[in-house]
């Protein structure tokens, strides 16, 4: 019997929608979950034998969304499944890590979902790959949260009712501040587990993606902030060094032109004390790219603020093109 199930999302990821697929244990239950694709990702997978559900139009696409679609149906195939490895289509699954993420679960009861190490495929292509591969290298142990690629108990996520599927980003740490609450673990174990491609080699991809970041950011403090103090801390310095930081700056440089101008320093000052903190090979581009992205981050936390004003949910925030 599989106890170990797979649900792949994607949307015009072609050639990494294929690699992806192929990654996959032979013969284990899989089923792919598209958000309108115009590649033929869905017919390629129906013609290997593959479980497809194409999501419908009428709400808007996120991942939250089509995770949870894809669990259902994985029930549904398979009811016997005991976990669940959830991959993005733009991921390739190392072949050793369903083993060792299935042995770990089955040996700690306590623990409701593990993940290992997601690596960037052209880490060296640009520097927001790069970015991206630092930010996937999380300490090993105990999480808080994991990510997009995860194998989680089937039994944990069907209790906890799944993924908030309305959020457009953050909905991974927002399950896990619901799954930590009610006892479970998380565990990022000393493994590697996929190998991924953000395709990001402009300016304009990763502010967007940190616009994204800002908005998972307010609407996971605004739900969880209170209780759990779910991304307040990072709300908060988004709207301090991102908006109202820049005005003050502003309004010194109108006031006491032209000493005022002075104030602006703060920037480089920051930059400059972050890298004298680090000894990370990179520590030059992420203390930069950390005193940038509040920017991008305070964004969106007034798209969020603007959306909850007009009662409307924001639509999803894609960086790739």
């Amino acid at each position: 019997m599989q106890t170990t199930g797979y649900v792949v999302i994607g949307r015009n990821e072609g050639e990494r929608l294929k690699a992806c697929i192929l990654s996959l244990p032979s013969g284990a239950p899989v089923v792919y979950v598209d958000s309108g694709s115009t590649d033929g990702s869905p017919d390629w997978v129906r013609d290997r034998g593959l479980a497809v559900h194409v999501l419908a139009p009428d709400q808007p696409f996120t991942a939250a969304r089509a995770r949870n679609a894809g669990f259902g149906l994985l029930r549904e195939r398979a009811p016997n499944i005991l976990f669940v490895q959830f991959i993005d289509g733009d991921c390739e699954l190392d072949a050793a890590w369903p083993g060792l993420a299935q042995s770990f679960l089955e040996a700690r009861p306590e623990v409701c979902a593990v993940f290992g190490r997601r690596r960037e495929r052209f880490r060296d292509r640009s520097i927001y790959n790069r970015l991206c591969d630092i930010e996937w290298d999380v300490p090993l142990g105990p999480a808080l949260s994991f990510g997009g690629d995860v194998m989680v108990r089937a039994e944990a996520l069907a209790a906890a009712g799944g993924y908030r599927g309305d959020l457009i980003a953050g909905e991974e740490p927002e399950l896990c501040v619901r799954l930590r609450a009610t006892g479970w673990q998380i565990q990022r174990l000393p493994a590697a587990m996929t190998v991924h491609d953000a395709a990001m080699t402009r300016f304009g991809q990763w502010w967007r993606r940190m616009v994204r970041g800002g908005h998972a950011f307010a609407e996971g403090a605004w739900t969880h902030g209170r209780q759990h103090g779910h991304w307040v801390k990072e709300t908060v310095r988004a709207v301090a060094w991102g908006l109202l930081l820049p005005l003050a700056c502003l309004a010194a440089s109108i006031v006491l032109w032209p000493l005022g101008l002075l104030a602006w320093m703060i920037y480089p000052l920051q930059v400059l004390r972050l890298w004298l903190r680090s000894s990370h090979p990179d520590r030059a581009a992420l203390a930069l790219f950390n005193v940038l992205a509040r920017f991008p981050e305070a964004e969106g936390v007034v798209w969020f603020g603007l959306s909850r004003l007009r009662r409307r949910k924001t639509e999803l925030i894609e960086y790739k093109s």
